[in-house]
């Protein structure tokens, strides 16, 4: 017991060396320091392609998105942060078909598992880079994502 208890302190000493010596390097070598100095280069600051931020649904120069309105990721949701708000519209051939009036989604709520990017069908939804969602009324971060007037893009069913 005396022996696990002298080597437990060894082992801390070991590890409290190896974090100063990646500090020591970073005051030696300034050069290699990869973090950003937010918020002083918010003008400048590039997010990376993997990151996950808020949930879009990107929208073409004619106002089109391909969302269906299939409500697969308001059912893959685990915290219900997105609800669909959906009608039917009559086509130029007379049939019914199902669009999105709203697509509502609920930021304060989401965890960002990204359940809702990946499981749709007609990848409608995409991450944006948006990162700074400091309110001081939690209904500011709820947001429709399909914009005023848009429709179906042709070609997406």
């Amino acid at each position: 017991m005396f022996l696990s208890y002298i080597g437990g302190i060894f082992k801390g000493v070991k590890t409290l060396f190896t974090g100063m010596k990646v500090t020591t390097s970073y005051f030696v070598r300034p050069w290699k320091i990869v973090t950003q100095k937010y918020p002083e280069n918010r003008k400048t600051l590039k997010m990376f392609e993997a990151f996950k931020g808020e949930v879009t649904m990107p929208h073409n120069e004619k106002n089109e998105h391909k969302c269906t309105g299939c409500g697969i990721c308001e059912i893959n949701c685990p915290n219900g942060s997105i609800e669909l708000v959906t009608m039917f519209v009559t086509s130029e051939d007379g049939k019914r078909k199902k669009a999105i009036d709203k697509h509502i989604y609920h930021l304060g709520m989401c965890s960002m598992c990204g359940l809702c990017v990946k499981t749709c069908p007609s990848n409608a939804l995409k991450f944006g880079n948006e990162f700074e969602h400091a309110v001081f009324n939690r209904t500011k971060l709820t947001k429709v994502l399909n914009q005023e007037g848009s429709t179906l893009m042709k070609g997406v069913e």
